[in-house]
């Protein structure tokens, strides 16, 4: 049998389900579609530049530019995580000196990071504010359905 998690094993019917944040699941998505794009720019590069740098640093820059930002994932619900993907934007339009459309394309991502963090932000804040209505309304109604 599968090994629980600590969420799993702590669970007890009538919990409610904590909920996810919205700003880290866009910032997330964001981020692993960077990575698949740096990827790719990496292959692009490695066969376009591959007589003005060593193939093995281009590749392993490449990829290990993508591997960071698939872990980035992992810290983005940390106080610093977010900085790092700013830093990871920042990094991303960098690329542009190697390859001059990654200006573009890192700019663009850099928006859609900037959207992703100022949206997600403003979301979770409303299901907060919802979430504590509810439980207001709760109190003062009683829990169950019937009660109204």
């Amino acid at each position: 049998m599968a090994k629980l998690t600590k969420a799993q094993r702590e669970w007890r019917p009538g919990m409610p389900k904590k909920r996810r944040s919205t700003k880290v699941m866009f910032a997330s998505t964001v981020l692993l579609l960077e990575a698949f794009v740096v990827f790719f720019a990496t292959l692009a590069v490695f066969g376009l530049k591959r007589g003005e740098f060593p193939p093995a640093v281009i590749l392993g820059i490449g990829i290990a530019l993508s591997v960071v930002m698939v872990l980035a994932c992992a810290v983005l619900s940390k106080p610093w995580g977010v900085g790092l993907g700013w830093i990871l934007q920042i990094v991303l339009i960098l690329t542009g000196i190697i390859e001059p459309m990654m200006f573009l394309v890192g700019a663009l991502f850099g928006l859609a990071w900037w959207h992703g963090i100022r949206t997600g932000i403003r979301i979770d804040s409303e299901a907060t504010k919802r979430e504590r209505e509810q439980a207001d309304w709760n109190a003062s109604h009683g829990d169950s359905p019937e009660a109204s």
